[in-house]
Formats: C-alpha cells, structure tokens, sequence
C-alpha cells in the first residue's frame, strides 16, 4: 500500500506532468479559462489514463516492439471516442465549451508517455495506479491554473463572485498571454518551495540507523537495579570476627 501512496504523491507533487515535466501543455493553456473547463479535461485526461493503462499492461507481452506506438494510438484514441460520446450525451455544456480539445487527448503527450514508460513495462494494478497519479497531477494544475486565470481575469470562481465589488477584472489573464503569465507565475513557485523543502532538509537531516521504540516492545537491556526504600533499613548480615590467639588456645584446652 505504501508504494501506491508514494506513486499518487510522485504524479501529483514530485513529477506533476504540468508543472515538473511540462507536458501537456496545449490543454493546459487553451482549457483553463475557467475552472469547470479545467475539472472537466482533467477528470477526461485521467479517465484515458487510468484505461488505457490497464489495457497496454494487460497486452504489453503481445504487442510487437516494431508496432507499440501505433498500437498505443489505437487503444488510446479508442477510450477517448468512448469519453467524447458520453460528454456530448450527459455534459453537454462542457462538451461544447471544451470542442476540439476532447478529441486532441489522444495526441496528449501525458498519456503516450505513461503508456511507453510505464504501463508497457508493469503490471495492470501498478499501472492503473500510475494513471491516477498522473491524471490527479494533471488536474491539479490546471485547476491552480484556471483558479488565478478565473479570479484576477473574471472576479469568479466556478461562476460565483469571489472579488470586491470595485475590484476591475484584469482582462489579460482571460487572454492566451495570461495563461503563459499564470503558468510561469506558478511554475516559479512550485520550484521557489522545492528549493525551500531541500534546504530545511539538507539543515536538518534525520538521523540514520535510530529506531525509536514504543513502550509496548521489551528490548534486551538490563533492568536497574532497584535501591531500598528509604523507610525500610538494608538488611546486614552479621560479620564474623576474626579469631585471635587467645581465642585459639582457649579452644584447645576446652578440647584437651
């Protein structure tokens, strides 16, 4: 279970594909005008993710080396069909504000990248894991992306009006330029606070080979020594006194 949690932690903090490998940047920049729009591509992204994972893992001892990138195409733009179909039948709204980027995921250099690095190389719960990762990571950024897009371009946030009243929209964060502003802004930070974590940890570095035990665990060392009660005296034996010559010729003559 713990490898699973550090591989979530790695697709969302440690290797985020937006922020740290900087894929997927076409999405990225042209969806995240609004913070619905940004949810809606990267729950579609990490449903493709976690499929087509599990797919090329349980055919990755079938597939030809020669052929894997075509056939990851294939399996890929199949599942994508699949999520544009139900977008356009149950979200409609959101099928129309996204348009050309839904069927684009299949060309998103995230999913081709986990298939080729990861999911043709492991097994089908690993790999599953690995797209859920990488799909949260996905998501995460583009909704703090579109979160500061959507509050200093509109004054809102998933539509509710979260500015002042006299606050006046900054209208460059609605425009292409703004997504590049936003994404190196954010960029900076995320670097700015890895460098800060490094340093804290390089200043105070954990102990090696130190195990703390809990009380409940007996270890092998010595008990103490109990020491007498102050109100209870030490037992003494008595001493026995050395014999003198008196006291040996006294004994012969008792025993003559």
């Amino acid at each position: 279970m713990n490898k699973y949690v550090k591989q979530i932690k790695e697709g969302i903090v440690d290797q985020n594909p937006t922020l740290v490998q900087f894929l997927g940047m076409c999405p990225t920049l042209a969806t995240t005008t609004s913070v619905s729009n940004a949810v809606g591509m990267g729950l579609a992204a990490t449903a493709v993710l976690i499929c087509s994972n599990v797919f090329i893992s349980l055919l990755r001892k079938f597939i030809p080396k020669e052929i894997r990138i075509a056939s990851y195409i294939v399996i890929i733009s199949g599942f994508v069909t699949a999520v544009e179909l139900l977008m356009k039948a149950f979200l409609t709204p959101l099928y129309d504000a996204l348009g050309l980027y839904i069927p684009l995921i299949v060309v998103n250099c995230i999913i081709l990248a986990r298939a080729e690095a990861f999911a043709s190389k492991n097994p089908v719960l690993p790999s599953a894991v690995d797209g859920l990762s990488m799909g949260l990571g996905f998501t995460v950024a583009l909704v703090l992306i579109a979160s500061v897009r959507e509050i200093l371009g509109a004054g809102t946030w998933l539509g509710l009006r979260v500015t002042p009243s006299f606050y006046e929209p900054a209208l460059i964060f609605i425009l292409p330029a703004g997504a590049f502003l936003t994404l190196g802004m954010i960029v900076a930070a995320v670097n700015k606070g890895k460098s800060f974590a490094a340093a804290y940890a390089e200043a105070h570095p954990k102990p090696e080979g130190v195990e703390v035990l809990p009380d409940e665990i007996v270890t092998d060392a010595p008990a103490a020594e109990e020491t007498p009660a102050a109100d209870e005296p030490a037992s003494e034996e008595p001493k026995e006194e050395p014999k003198t010559e008196e006291s040996e010729v006294s004994a012969n003559g008792s025993a003559d």
